[in-house]
């Protein structure tokens, strides 16, 4: 959730690795008839080729600008091949309306033909290309290339429904269906890794900020479809939505990020959107802000003046009694929105920030909370703390951590 990447100016509309600008990014276009098709309607194409240098200077120079730490990664030790994949799913919220999606293979030049697959779900981005498919624009995939493909993993990562190639209107924190185009492209990124003469070993998945939350909802689907998960490793997730939207709005802290109107925007019109409330998005927005949230989540022009950061100017003051928020249309599906409540059966450690403006201690810690009260304990499920960390902060000191702990299995 929360990862936007150009500071908003004035609105603070952004989500802490991307920001909305005043300008909206044209529709993607499909791979071209030079794509390769394999079976499934599967198609896949060369997109880059990144040396040992580039991953390294990823590793050393961009990434510490961009989380604003620096923090010590492992040398990259092989080039990597970049391949942007489109697949076909369905849509389960739109009666398995079929849709067109894609998303990123890398593969590391210099490795056997079985290697160790992580799956990396990215966090929120307001560009429509700023996802793993165009990894040019994407800073946290970079970072997972580079430290990941670059040690001798495939690392794969769906654009989501609504971004990458896609048409449809964005599904923020719609659980089936990233549950759907996570688990669709997997089976689609593994099928050209055949085609391309590599085979998967261990599945590791992975995930920062929405794409925790992502992470472990697929975690859940894959468990229940009998898929093996050697290790769910995330960083700021936003575990349970309600819990997190409940304390932004009845018990904010001092620290809080001014971005985190992006949350109730995005999630109110995907949910108008994807559920299928009309009107849902209006019942929450107050009227003079409705139409510069609608523009930033359908990707229009707008002006980023016209978006407050402070919630009790954008939402209506009827959403600030816990009570009537947890009896509405929206508190009802918020509420639902959780990734954690089931009986974990794959390690797993959701790794979380003591100072991260967006998520809470609380928050980050629940899976384990949940597990642990679960008559003596699961002891699957553990939380690690990255110390006082912001957001990005938390991502960049998990990610060497996820690797140091994905190896011991390799």
């Amino acid at each position: 959730m929360f990862k936007f990447l150009k500071p908003l100016l004035v609105a603070g509309f952004l989500a802490a690795a991307a920001i909305l600008p005043a300008h909206a990014q044209a529709p993607v276009a499909a791979p071209t008839l030079s794509a390769k098709t394999i079976a499934g309607n599967v198609q896949y194409e060369l997109i880059g080729q990144w040396d040992v240098n580039r991953l390294n200077t990823i590793l050393s120079t961009d990434t510490p600008k961009f989380a604003g730490i620096t923090v010590s990664y492992t040398p990259a030790r092989t080039g990597v091949r970049l391949y942007r994949i489109s697949y076909d799913s369905v849509v389960p919220e739109k009666g398995n309306k079929p849709i067109r999606a894609s998303g990123l293979l890398a593969l590391p030049d210099n490795a056997g033909a079985t290697l160790p697959v992580v799956s990396y779900q990215h966090g929120t981005v307001y560009g429509r290309q700023e996802v793993p498919g165009f990894p040019e624009q994407s800073p946290e995939t970079q970072l997972m290339i580079a430290q990941f493909a670059g040690q001798g993993y495939a690392v794969v990562g769906a654009d989501y429904f609504g971004m990458g190639i896609s048409t449809e209107p964005e599904g923020y924190l719609v659980k089936a269906s990233h549950q759907q185009a996570c688990f669709d492209f997997l089976v689609a990124a593994k099928g050209v890794m055949a085609d391309l003469g590599r085979q998967s070993s261990k599945l590791y998945l992975a995930g920062w900020s929405q794409g925790g939350f992502v992470t472990m909802a697929l975690l859940e689907k894959l468990e229940r479809s009998g898929v093996k998960v050697d290790g769910a490793a995330t960083a700021s997730a936003p575990l349970d939505l309600g819990v997190a939207m409940s304390g932004f709005l009845s018990y904010p802290r001092p620290f809080d990020a001014v971005w985190l109107n992006s949350i109730f925007i995005l999630s109110a019109f995907s949910y108008e959107n994807y559920y299928g409330v009309p009107g849902l998005a209006r019942s929450l927005i107050n009227e003079p802000y409705y139409d510069a949230a609608r523009k930033a989540y359908e990707r229009q022009p707008f002006n980023a003046a016209d978006i407050p950061s402070d919630l009790h100017k954008l939402l209506k003051a009827e959403y600030f009694d816990p009570h009537y928020f947890a009896d509405s249309a929206f508190g009802k599906l918020i509420a639902a929105t959780q990734s954690y409540r089931w009986v974990i059966k794959s390690p797993v450690r959701n790794y979380y920030g003591e100072t991260d403006e967006a998520i809470t201690v609380g928050v980050g810690r629940m899976a384990q909370t949940y597990a642990q009260a679960l008559g003596a304990g699961n002891p699957m499920v553990e939380a690690v703390s990255t110390g006082k960390t912001t957001h990005r902060g938390t991502f960049a000191t998990a990610v060497p951590q996820w690797k140091a702990w994905f190896d011991t299995g390799r």
